[in-house]
């Protein structure tokens, strides 16, 4: 049998253990939440092209007379 010390150890060892644990379950569960979106909605499909710099040089060099 267990003498009372080598007890006492393996109880303290568990309880270290079981904090140790849930705290990297809670860390864990924190960053898996997703973040939050921005107040503005973002554009979908082509739309969020169509604001870009490089698309707008691209429809002004289309209607620039060659």
């Amino acid at each position: 049998m267990l003498t009372d010390p080598d007890r006492r150890e393996r109880v303290k060892a568990l309880l270290i253990g079981g904090v140790v644990g849930a705290s990297a379950a809670l860390a864990a569960a924190r960053r898996r939440r997703p973040a939050p979106m921005s107040q503005r909605p973002r554009p979908v499909g082509l739309a969020a092209f169509e604001d870009a710099p490089c698309y707008r040089e691209a429809l002004e060099g289309d209607r620039a007379p060659r």
